[in-house]
């Protein structure tokens, strides 16, 4: 199919929609309003009719009730516990080939694996940052996003010491 031009692409959009617009009852659900009784007022020219505010009804929702759990409990500890010592354990391995004449795969840790304590900082760095948006998700209401960020953050060093250790 050949590629439109932008004037041409509009013009079927908006041909579309009016397509649409017409075949569509949901367009024209809003009938005429029900005949309803008019107040006295209405037949004196003298009196301005004053009409009652429509009332319109609101069902709220019940809300659901989510078991929130506090940041520092259990699972979460062990999570942050397990994703420093692999952070340790990169850092290390890390460390260890790049001073026996070996390449830091990774771009942005690249940028700090010159020095022993850049790379230092750079997992201490990335430690400290995974438990920051771990707590921003946490207090946004996020609480399988914030375990699961651990984990994907635990498996990706995991990852990364795997793969260090094999290729020396």
């Amino acid at each position: 199919m050949a590629a439109r031009s932008f004037p041409n692409l509009l013009q079927f959009m908006a041909a579309l929609l009016v397509a649409g617009g017409i075949c569509c009852p949901a367009v024209v659900a809003q009938g005429p309003l029900p005949e309803s009784p008019r107040p006295a007022a209405e037949n004196a020219p003298h009196v301005v009719a004053s009409y009652p505010a429509a009332v319109v009804p609101v069902v709220a929702a019940t809300p659901r009730v989510v078991a929130e759990h506090r940041f520092w409990d259990t699972p979460n500890r062990l999570l942050f516990a397990a994703s420093a010592a692999m952070s340790a354990a990169d850092f290390a391995v890390t460390r260890s080939n790049l001073q026996n004449g070996g390449a830091e795969l990774n771009p942005m840790v690249r940028v700090f694996g010159r020095s022993t304590a850049g790379l230092a900082a750079n997992f201490a760095g990335e430690t400290a940052g995974v438990v920051g948006f771990t707590y921003l998700l946490h207090k946004t209401g996020h609480h399988k996003l914030e375990r699961m960020l651990s984990v994907v953050n635990l498996g990706a060093s995991a990852a990364a010491v795997g793969y260090g250790s094999t290729h020396r």
